[in-house]
């Protein structure tokens, strides 16, 4: 199984066709597939509304806000993390107009080429703000607290993306699993063996 806990593209949203860029990535993942690899998907802020290049043909179990599964008996919860903050009121409202029909339907009818503009002046932009919010605004003191209460809902474990700091902490008889990013830490989390390790892909020891 591979879960992607989103912000996988740079910019995916109501795409009905593959962009060159995106190719190798998606051919990769249908090869995934075609082996046997079960894919989950958790759609972030900057890929969502996937479409059937994802359910149809990447036969992929997608989750818009999040969701759980079930791993050896343990009830894991799987969200990419940008709905932790309570009083980011502002971002929720945007999030909620673009994932909304009628953004969906105005999306697909724009050409792929206008969709890339759009989304790298979006990321562009993004990129520029986010890093004071993070320097501001430390993971663990947003996920810590949101984890909290999804593991008191019944899980034993959760495992979030977006902040761009992992970590991996105890919380009661629960556990959470920031993954990081592939920008910088090349971070992500293995579960082997009823165990949850992080790890980087260029450093072969676990991050702590």
């Amino acid at each position: 199984m591979l879960i992607l806990l989103g912000d996988i593209f740079e910019f995916w949203i109501g795409k009905a066709t593959v962009t060159e860029d995106y190719a190798p990535l998606i051919n990769a993942l249908e090869h995934m597939h075609q082996q046997g690899t079960k894919l989950v998907y958790v759609e972030g802020n900057h890929d969502f509304h996937l479409g059937p290049i994802f359910t149809q043909r990447l036969g992929c179990q997608v989750f818009p806000d999040g969701g759980s599964i079930e791993l050896d008996g343990k009830k894991v919860f799987l969200a990419h993390g940008d709905l932790a903050n309570p009083d980011d009121t502002g971002y929720r409202l945007l999030r909620k107009l673009l994932r909304s029909g009628l953004v969906r339907f105005l999306l697909r009818t724009l050409p792929n080429r206008l969709l890339m503009k759009i989304g790298d002046r979006a990321g562009y932009e993004s990129r520029k703000s986010s890093g004071e919010k993070r320097r501001n605004c430390p993971a663990r003191e947003i996920l810590q607290p949101y984890a909290e209460v999804i593991l008191a809902a019944g899980h034993q474990a959760i495992v979030t993306g977006h902040y761009h700091q992992p970590f991996h902490a105890k919380l009661g008889d629960g556990e959470l699993i920031a993954l990081g990013d592939w920008i910088t830490q090349y971070s992500y989390a293995v579960y082997e063996d009823q165990t949850f390790t992080l790890k980087s892909y260029s450093v072969t020891s676990s991050i702590s």
